[in-house]
């Protein structure tokens, strides 16, 4: 394919397509006939020559090489929102303070470094962090804008699905020297785990691995996302942890390649006021822009 041949435009329909999961809401989205935009991804689909979506009764589920090509099309969208703004002159009102929510292990880990560079490239906005694991109201105004791993159904909120956190079993170097390395999934049953407190996401998984949930013993229960994290550093046993927070420690190891654990998605919601605000919307374009490139960075 001549790149100078290539249709950007269909992009847009790609990537409303992923995130809304049908023709129907997807054209809704960007305000487009659901006719027009099944003949953009289809176009797309000729000149990139791959199958992105597979139709289903339930709607548009996208295929790996979809889910491969997603991250750059995020990366294009966001340059190009960008280059607009520029042209538009729109950064010189970007001033003021934006509320921004986040999950600690998002808030801890993740960000610093971003807020850091959109510090240089939005040096007039401040931005109050609001760290917690609950889901910030933002109808009532307790953010502007949230990193969420779920998707909230108020129609008044603009939500995106910008990445995916994948979930790795893990220990500390130290705890492995003096305990083993679990090499399958049931070898767990010998080993020490960092797990919830109240939450009961990890028994679950061991029953669907066959491990009845008596046989697990624990080294720390907390719901707590970072206790579970310094409980795993301090080589209390094995913890199952977001990838990119357990990269930020090399003497962390990964485990269990084959286990199967849920990826889950990160949403950018943010209040219809993006549409009147330049700063909320110069943060918006630049977490959408840069919180996929970190993890893709931290999964390379």
């Amino acid at each position: 394919m001549n790149i100078s041949n290539f249709d950007w435009s269909l992009v847009r329909a790609f990537l409303a397509a992923i995130d809304h999961g049908s023709l129907l809401a997807a054209a809704r989205a960007i305000g487009a006939s659901q006719p027009t935009l099944g003949r953009h991804i289809a176009e797309l689909e000729r000149q990139l020559a791959v199958v992105l979506f597979e139709r289903t009764g339930r709607g548009l589920v996208p295929t790996e090489q979809a889910l491969r090509l997603a991250d750059t099309a995020r990366a294009m969208e966001g340059s190009a929102a960008r280059l607009l703004r520029l042209a538009q002159g729109a950064e010189e009102g970007a001033n003021g303070t934006v509320r921004l929510s986040a999950s600690q292990p998002v808030a801890c880990v993740l960000l610093p470094p971003l807020l850091a560079r959109m510090r240089e490239a939005l040096p007039e906005v401040t931005v109050e962090l609001v760290v917690s694991n609950a889901v910030s109201n933002l109808l009532r105004r307790e953010a502007d804008i949230a990193l969420r791993m779920v998707a909230p159904q108020q129609a008044s909120l603009i939500t995106r699905r910008i990445a995916q956190v994948t979930i790795r079993a893990c220990a500390h170097r130290d705890y492995l020297r003096r305990n083993g390395k679990p090499l399958r999934p049931e070898d767990l049953r010998a080993h020490l785990l960092v797990g919830g407190d109240r939450e009961n996401d990890l028994r679950r998984h061991a029953a669907a691995m066959g491990i009845a949930s008596d046989a697990l013993r624990f080294g720390l229960r907390s719901d707590d996302l970072m206790a579970q994290w310094a409980a795993v550093r301090a080589g209390l046993g094995v913890g199952f942890i977001n990838e990119y927070v357990m990269r930020s420690d090399p003497k962390v190891q990964p485990l269990l390649p084959t286990l199967k654990l849920p990826r889950f998605p990160i949403w950018l919601t943010v209040h219809r006021e993006i549409r009147t605000s330049p700063r909320i919307r110069a943060v918006y374009d630049f977490l959408a822009e840069q919180v996929p490139a970190a993890l893709s960075a931290e999964g390379s």
